[in-house]
């Protein structure tokens, strides 16, 4: 799929714009330096109509990740929730994958970027899962990457577009060799995060996950704990070794592209049997309901596109 060459329509800086018509020059800072800010967020059918998943909390973290970069946003927290649902409907899209982006602009190229304008970008279209369907039952193959996550400041930890730069190399390193995802450790060999999943593992029926030193505080992860406490299941939050990966009974990903998926194996060693633990087949479950407005609760992170 090449995404240039879709129908649609796309909103630029306040203004809707055809999606064949949105764009910027090719000296346009963030191009070159990697400072810009953005989200993943994901609408779904449910029984009231299309409605975008834990919208606010998505546009609360973009704004959090612009101030920490000193990023002005020139637009409120409420034009960007309401340009967002503006856009799904206006593309007819019943699901789909939603990328809101801040980015400087082409007024100067040096280092400093106090004089530079931002724009804000949003498009949506048609995404299904990141991973391939089956994927979600029979989980995927990971590999230890040999580059390492940085962590443990505010800038690491924002949803900042050059932080993902490791994550992209960490990936294809992966995929080279053949498997299909890539697990990162912090400096300090403490397990990190996917190239763009939070990761879980369960032991003895405790939910584990790394601590936000090591990975970005996530919509879906946060989703996945809040699930957990509802279906009574133990979770810990701490500094995770490699070694108790290998230990583990299940081990998952979760991200808003990547929804909620096993890993079946680490640097060709099974993941306990290699089949989706009974842990992670009901958080998947309940993750899945949930989007999807099948549950009776948290009905506020539901955001219905035509309201």
């Amino acid at each position: 799929m090449n995404l240039s060459e879709l129908d649609g329509y796309i909103w630029f800086d306040g203004n809707i714009v055809d999606w064949k018509e949105a764009q910027t020059h090719v000296l346009t800072y963030t191009l070159h330096y990697g400072l810009g800010v953005f989200e993943g967020v994901r609408a779904y059918s449910t029984p009231k109509g299309t409605c975008i998943f834990r919208l606010h909390d998505h546009t609360e973290r973009l704004f959090k990740s612009a101030n920490t970069i000193g990023m002005k946003i020139p637009f409120s927290p409420e034009e960007l929730i309401k340009a967002q649902a503006e856009v799904v409907s206006l593309n007819n899209l019943e699901e789909s994958y939603i990328r809101p982006m801040c980015f400087y602009g082409s007024e100067g190229l040096g280092i400093r970027f106090d004089n530079l304008s931002i724009h804000t970008i949003i498009a949506a279209w048609e995404w299904p899962s990141y991973m391939e369907p089956e994927a979600q039952e029979k989980g995927i193959s990971v590999k230890v990457s040999s580059f390492k996550r940085q962590a443990g400041n505010e800038v690491a930890n924002a949803k900042i577009n050059g932080n993902y730069v490791q994550s992209t190399v960490a990936l294809n390193e992966a995929l080279e060799q053949g498997f299909e995802e890539t697990l990162m450790l912090d400096s300090d060999g403490f397990v990190a995060e996917g190239s763009g999943e939070n990761f879980f593992m369960v032991k003895d029926n405790l939910l584990i996950s790394p601590d936000l030193d090591a990975c970005l505080d996530g919509i879906t992860r946060k989703t996945i704990i809040s699930l957990a406490k509802e279906l009574n299941i133990d979770f810990e939050e701490r500094k995770i070794k490699l070694e108790e990966v290998f230990e583990s009974d299940e081990a998952f990903f979760t991200g808003t592209a990547a929804e909620v998926v096993p890993i079946n194996s680490l640097d060709n060693k099974s993941i306990a049997d290699g089949l989706r633990g009974p842990v992670t087949e009901k958080l998947q479950k309940a993750y899945l309901d949930q989007v999807r407005g099948k549950r009776t609760e948290n009905q506020d992170w539901h955001t219905p596109v035509n309201s």
